[in-house]
């Protein structure tokens, strides 16, 4: 379901980050394909750094449906930024490509907590947020984080995954087919 960024896959996520319902939402913004050509080769060179970590979305067909990223990564944590295709949504993609990613994350990088801003006008981010039972609102928790993002106005909900929620979630949830077994 997840992969590294290739060059290749350019064109078919341009084609769906374009789209309106997408594009005033994703934190890199291109007008062209040519500009998402460059920040797709600078966030791959960025990864070879240690800067941040992202990966292709695919659906069952291996086809790139959007894009889930890592950025800004200090220390244990970092920001969460996903984004996926129009024709995509509501199909489950956006939480399975989370829970595989941040299974990465946490078990491979040794992040501690992933933050999550969402804009306070984004509803469809909002609801999908609603849906993790691992996430915290942290508004009030980590109010330094939350007046930082919000340093331009009051423009972002501010959430959070901490390592030890999310695993703790991951070892109470039983693995898919096996619910009935005693």
């Amino acid at each position: 379901m997840l992969k590294k960024r290739e060059l290749a896959e350019v064109t078919r996520l341009y084609e769906l980050v374009s789209h309106p319902d997408v594009y005033p939402f994703v934190r890199q913004k291109a007008n062209t394909l040519d500009e998402f050509y460059f920040i797709t080769k600078q966030t791959i060179e960025a990864e070879e750094r240690g800067e941040l970590i992202s990966r292709t979305i695919l659906n069952e067909y291996g086809q790139p449906i959007g894009v889930i990223s890592l950025f800004d990564i200090t220390k244990s944590f970092g920001f969460l930024a996903t984004w996926i295709g129009q024709p995509y949504f509501g199909m489950g993609y956006n939480r399975a490509a989370k829970e595989e990613f941040f299974d990465d994350l946490f078990h491979f990088y040794n992040i501690k907590t992933i933050f999550m801003k969402v804009r306070k006008t984004n509803k469809r981010s909002a609801k999908a947020v609603a849906k993790l039972p691992y996430v915290i609102r942290a508004n009030d928790v980590y109010p330094k984080f939350y007046k930082t993002v919000n340093s331009k106005g009051d423009i972002y909900d501010l959430y959070a995954i901490p390592s030890h929620l999310y695993q703790s979630y991951k070892q109470t949830t039983p693995l898919k087919g096996t619910e009935d077994v005693i």
